[in-house]
């Protein structure tokens, strides 16, 4: 922890470099969108269990924000018992983080998204060929 790469890897996404828009947006506070980036990192394989998670100065300077922004982004990941304090080292990653968002994010995703998109479906009358194929479609396009 502590040099620029830290920072850098922040605004990964994935395994390519992807800067975060400097303009936040404007309808969730701005610690909340570092949380989320972090929660991202964790379930896109980027930071794993163990992994420190880069300096709060150095992504306070990579981003342009108040360090006291990021310090509470990371404060939500440990009450959320995703990361850990270890003082004097920094934050890292908890075993068992990756399988927790896991768990959560679905759930999430099965109560608040998905019944407007079987919604959408239904209104638009996709039949399940229709979807099955668009799935294949974005299945190959993403293994090039």
């Amino acid at each position: 922890m502590g040099d620029g790469d830290d920072a850098q890897r922040w605004s990964t996404e994935g395994s390519e470099p992807l800067r975060m828009n400097r303009e936040w947006n404007d309808t969730q506070p701005i610690y909340r969108q570092l949380r989320d980036r972090g929660v991202h990192m964790i379930l896109d394989g980027v930071l794993n269990e163990g992994d420190p998670l880069p300096s709060v100065r150095n992504v306070a300077a990579e981003f342009r924000v108040n360090p006291l922004t990021v310090l509470k982004a990371y404060q939500q990941l440990v009450d959320e018992d995703l990361v850990e304090m270890k003082r004097g080292l920094g934050m890292f990653v908890k075993p068992g983080a990756r399988d927790q968002l896991l768990k959560d994010e679905r759930q999430k995703f099965l109560t608040d998204e998905w019944p407007r998109i079987a919604e959408k479906i239904e209104r638009l009358g996709l039949t399940q060929r229709e979807l099955d194929a668009a799935a294949v479609r974005r299945s190959s396009s993403r293994k090039r």
